[in-house]
Parts: structure tokens; C-alpha cells; sequence
């Protein structure tokens, strides 16, 4: 932090273990705050996530600054995440229950950030309030066949519904009251007295 060579700021250890891949994502702490302060969902998605293995303390903190960067233009991010999805199921020879999954949970979660303020990537609990027949469904078959395909007159029905969906993630941002930015300076502060700070923990 101090000397002429910058530290990485980001480590992505991987490993298997009992057979399986494993791997993280590390940020150090002030490149993580300045993705949080640039409409971050997958970001305010970490930090608002009820499964917390270590940091608890530093989490209350840092929650209740993150609190506040659910910003309008998250939708930049889901948006951008959901046409990503749509192109993956574009190209699929035969589309799968996986990524219609994907692409109905990041809408759904945009739609109900900028219209409620809070982050809920559970597409369980998101279906718990937009009642969408098909997505017990589409867990059912995700759960029997992880990459199990879909019938064409299903692949033709779930494109119409993402097109609804992508209009009402545009019609959300439209009517959203939520601020345009995150508080920078606030969380600037925040980073210098982590740092100067004997007992600073990182992210």
C-alpha cells in the first residue's frame, strides 16, 4: 500500500477438494468499496447474503453504508447481467433450465430492488412475491438434470416472458425513487480510518 509496487488486488485462490473445485474471490478492502460505490450487484449481493463465515463485526459496518449504495442505476448492472443470460439461451443448440434460471433471477432481483430498496437474489423468495408459475418448475427440472434441455414450444414461451421481464426492469428504473449515488465521501472516510486503524480487518 505504501511502496512503489502496488499489492494485487484481487486474489482468486483455487483448489480441489474431496474431488470437487473450489474457488474464491478476494478484493482488498478499498477496491471492493469502490466497486459498492459503482451500482455493484453482485457486490451488494455478498454484502447483504445471510450465509457470513467470518467478519460479522465488519459486515454490521459496512452494511449499513451499503444500505445506502442501493442506487437506481443498479439496474445498469442487472440489466446488463440479464441481456448477457438472454444471449447465452440465444446460442444454446438445445436451452437449459440452468440458464433460464439465471436470466429469471437477475431480473427478478433488479425488478425488486428498484422497487422496494432491498437486494434478494433467492429466486425462491423473489417467486414468494411475483408468483410466477414456471419457476417451481424450472427448479424441478434444474434439480432432476442440471443441464437438462427444454422443449422448443418451452424455449418460445420463456423468450416472450423475458422480454416482459426486461420491460418491467425498464419500467422499475423509470418510476424508481431510489438516490442516483452512493455516499463516496462517506465511505472514503470510512476506508481511511479502517486503515489507520490498529485492528483494521480487510473485506
Amino acid at each position: 500500500m505504501i511502496g512503489l509496487k502496488a499489492p494485487p488486488e484481487t486474489v482468486e485462490p483455487k483448489d480441489i477438494l474431496a474431488g470437487l473445485e473450489v474457488e474464491a474471490v478476494s478484493h482488498e478492502v478499498g477496491k471492493y468499496l469502490r466497486l459498492l460505490c459503482k451500482h455493484n450487484g453482485y457486490v451488494l449481493e455478498q454484502i447483504f447474503s445471510p450465509l457470513v463465515c467470518h467478519g460479522a463485526d465488519f459486515l454490521a459496518q459496512l452494511r449499513s453504508f451499503a444500505k445506502r449504495c442501493i442506487t437506481k442505476h443498479c439496474n445498469h448492472h442487472y440489466r446488463g447481467f440479464l441481456q448477457t443470460q438472454r444471449k447465452l439461451i440465444d446460442k444454446e443448440a438445445e436451452v437449459k433450465a440452468k440458464t433460464l434460471l439465471y436470466a429469471y433471477r437477475v431480473a427478478m432481483t433488479g425488478v425488486h430492488l428498484l422497487e422496494t430498496g432491498e437486494v434478494e437474489p433467492h429466486l425462491p423468495t423473489l417467486n414468494e412475491r411475483f408468483k410466477m408459475p414456471y419457476i417451481p418448475e424450472l427448479i424441478a427440472r434444474k434439480a432432476a438434470a442440471e443441464f437438462g434441455p427444454l422443449t422448443g414450444l418451452d424455449v418460445a414461451f420463456h423468450r416472450a416472458e423475458l422480454d416482459k421481464w426486461e420491460q418491467r426492469l425498464d419500467d422499475a428504473f423509470t418510476a424508481s425513487t431510489l438516490p442516483e449515488n452512493a455516499p463516496i465521501e462517506e465511505l472514503h472516510e470510512f476506508l481511511v480510518d479502517l486503515r489507520l486503524t490498529n485492528d483494521s480487518r480487510p473485506a
